[in-house]
């Protein structure tokens, strides 16, 4: 009698001992006692077709895809889900049995939950939201914006050539505002988001206005490292109601890992403290 395969999957990027990926799902095979593996694995943009093709049947179901391959990755793949196209990125593949490679964003829906959790009062519809980035996690997180009803979007980014792309791809719901002025977008903003790398560790801070925030606000970071960065920090002192970027690294990976592996987990404070571990 032949023993099944245990079930492989992981995160390709380059670089990527950084990612917290490997111990959210480890924390989760452990937790739901499922054999199976999660590994990271640092792969060349030269040798990006070669893996995909390779991976498959060395026992894997399934990867995460992370910088700098989640363009060139939806040429890859024979199958791409809509979100993803609109995205223009993704971040999630999975290795099908009749050997297909289909490839899914699961991004927006990661923002989208560490939203609603973190900011349960949050209303879509109550008024426009302020988005400072214009990257692939911009993306995102104004499709999933867009389709949870939000009336308006202003953008802005350090380069405005990026901002005018979002508007030209996502149309009228959004307006551009200079880099300059990105202060301003927060006077009429019910919700802050910011995309960029600006405030994590290492990188320079973000030096927008912050006096048009007012309590009751909701402030977004997707940078979690620091896990408060000087944006929520200061969000927090004036009043608003703060949500860190841990949150949507956990939420977007629900998805993938139940596709995989056969079970929804669930993102408590367990999971929280693994990955913070």
């Amino acid at each position: 009698m032949s023993l099944p395969k245990i079930p492989l999957a992981g995160v390709i990027g380059s670089p990527i001992a950084h990612s917290k990926s490997p111990q959210l799902h480890q924390h989760w095979l452990k937790t739901y006692g499922i054999a199976g593996h999660y590994i990271p694995m640092d792969i060349a943009p030269e040798d990006l077709a070669e893996a995909i093709r390779t991976l498959p049947k060395l026992g894997f179901v399934g990867i995460n895809v992370t910088l700098p391959h989640k363009e060139a990755i939806m040429e890859l793949a024979d199958l791409v889900t809509d979100r993803a196209t609109l995205i223009g990125a993704a971040n999630t593949l999975i290795f099908r049995k009749d050997g297909k490679v289909h490839a899914d964003n699961t991004d927006g829906y990661g923002f989208l939950e560490n939203l609603k959790s973190g900011a349960p009062d949050w209303q879509p519809k109550a008024g426009p939201a302020a988005i400072l980035g214009a990257g692939g996690a911009a993306r995102a997180v104004v499709t999933s914006l867009l389709d949870a009803g939000v009336p308006e979007i202003y953008i802005s980014n350090r380069t405005r050539v990026r901002a005018d792309q979002l508007k030209k791809d996502f149309g009228s719901r959004l307006q551009v505002v200079d880099w300059v002025q990105a202060g301003n977008m927060l006077d009429d903003a019910t919700l802050v988001v910011n995309t960029t790398s600006l405030g994590m560790i290492g990188k320079g801070q973000l030096r927008v206005p912050l006096d048009g925030l007012r309590p009751g606000t909701v402030v977004s970071d997707l940078v979690y490292a620091p896990l408060k960065t000087q944006l929520l920090e200061t969000a927090e002192q004036m009043g608003c109601v703060t949500v860190d970027g841990l949150g949507m690294l956990l939420h977007q990976a629900v998805p993938a890992f139940e596709r995989w592996f056969g079970t929804r987990p669930k993102v408590d404070s367990a999971t929280r403290a693994a990955v913070l571990r």
